[in-house]
C-alpha cells in the first residue's frame, strides 16, 4: 500500500481544515515547499496536493506553491482542488504532476469527465468525497444525491489512475478512519482506491492495508505527529507490500 502524505493549500501556506470546514483552518507551516522536502527525506515517495482555495474557486489558484513543490522534490505529486477543464489537466500535467484528482466535474459533467479520462488515461483519479455515502461537490460545500459508489462503478471501466475516497465525517477529526467503508467501495469496483480521512495512528494504516487499499492519505496525524512517515511506511508493507 501507498503512503500519500497530504499538503492542503490555502493562501499558499500548509493548512487543514476540520471536516472540510474552511471556517475551521489550521495553519500549521507557512512554507510548503519545507513540508514537501521534509516528507521526502522521511522516506515519502508520493505526495497529496490540495488546492483547498482552487476546490472553492474551480481554478487553480496556488499554481506558484505548486510548482515550487514540483521543482523542489522528487516524488509522485497528485494534485486536486479546482481540476475542471481539459486546458488546465493539460496545463498541470505539463508543470509536472504525476497525475490530477477530478472531483466536481466528475459528477456533473459525467461524459466529459469519461472523455479525458480516454484522452490521459491513467493520469487522472476520480476524486470521490461522501458525507452519509453521499457525494459532497464544489470544497465540499454541496452534497449530491448521488451515492458514492453508484459513481464509482460508472467509472469502473474507464481507465482511472485511482479512485481517492474521502469521508468527510472523519476528515481531519484524528477519530480513526472508516474502515468498512473503504474497504466496501474496494469490493464494488476493480479501480485501486485510495483511503483518505480520519488516518491517525499505526493501526489505521494497517487496518486499511488489510482490506486492500491501494493507497492512504494521511495529513493531520504528520502534523500532530500521531504519525511518522518511516513508520507507515513499515506499516504499509505488512499485508500485501507496497
Amino acid at each position: 500500500m501507498e503512503i500519500w502524505p497530504a499538503i492542503d493549500l490555502r493562501g499558499g501556506k500548509c493548512v487543514r481544515l476540520l471536516q472540510g470546514d474552511y471556517s475551521q483552518e489550521t495553519v500549521f507551516d507557512s512554507d510548503p515547499v519545507a513540508v514537501a522536502r521534509r516528507f521526502q527525506a522521511q522516506g515519502a515517495r508520493h505526495l497529496h496536493l490540495v488546492d483547498l482555495d482552487g476546490a472553492r474557486e474551480g481554478l487553480t489558484v496556488n499554481l506558484p506553491a505548486i510548482q515550487e513543490i514540483l521543482s523542489a522534490v522528487d516524488m509522485q505529486v497528485e494534485l486536486g482542488g479546482g481540476v475542471r477543464d481539459e486546458q488546465s489537466i493539460t496545463e498541470l500535467l505539463g508543470f509536472g504532476v504525476a497525475r490530477l484528482v477530478v472531483g466536481t466535474s466528475a459528477l456533473k459533467q459525467r461524459e466529459w469527465f469519461r472523455e479525458v479520462v480516454r484522452k490521459f488515461p491513467n493520469r487522472l483519479v476520480l476524486g470521490l468525497d461522501a458525507r452519509n455515502g453521499l457525494v459532497a461537490t464544489d470544497g465540499w460545500m454541496e452534497t449530491s444525491t448521488t451515492s458514492a459508489v453508484e459513481l464509482a462503478l460508472e467509472f469502473n471501466d474507464e481507465p482511472l489512475a485511482a479512485i481517492v475516497y474521502t469521508d468527510i465525517a472523519t476528515d481531519g477529526m484524528m477519530s480513526g478512519p472508516n474502515v468498512e467503508a473503504m474497504a466496501e467501495m474496494q469490493r464494488a469496483v476493480r479501480v485501486p482506491i485510495v483511503a483518505s480521512g480520519g488516518v491517525t495512528t499505526i493501526d489505521d494504516v494497517r487496518a486499511l492495508s488489510r482490506v486492500g487499499m491501494s493507497g492512504a492519505i494521511i495529513g493531520r496525524a504528520l502534523y500532530e505527529g500521531t504519525i511518522a512517515i518511516p513508520d507507515a511506511l513499515v506499516a504499509a508493507q505488512g499485508d500485501g507490500g507496497d
